[in-house]
């Protein structure tokens, strides 16, 4: 089976999919970060494509970046100086091929994340 990479954002707060969010994708390269490609969350807190596609996918140590706070002053949520959720780095390494399914679920003061499918 060819591996490939996707996401989901929730946003747990308002019960709803988290639409606009920027992510970035960064391979790590030991003490590198390299940036693979930026991406937004669709109506449904999905990207419109694979984060990695299958003629990507390599298997390895990634990261992937989520600009919460961007999204958080977006979608009305009162800012604070300095926001106490910001920027959310999950580092995660691929060790087989197979679909890889990384979800975040979001508030302004808490998150999570798992293996999915």
């Amino acid at each position: 089976m060819p591996g490939y990479l996707t996401t989901h954002v929730l946003d747990t707060a308002k019960g709803c999919p988290a639409q606009g969010l920027e992510i970035q994708l960064f391979a790590i390269e030991g003490e590198n970060r390299r940036l693979i490609r930026t991406l937004k969350t669709n109506d449904d807190g999905r990207t419109d494509e694979q984060i990695l596609p299958e003629t990507e996918f390599a298997t390895g140590t990634y990261e992937l970046v989520f600009h919460a706070g961007a999204y958080l002053d977006a979608s009305g949520v009162a800012p604070e100086t300095p926001r106490f959720l910001d920027v959310i780095p999950l580092r995660f390494g691929m060790s087989e091929q197979a679909h890889y399914h990384v979800p975040l679920l979001l508030s302004p003061f808490g998150y999570s994340t798992y293996r999915g499918s």
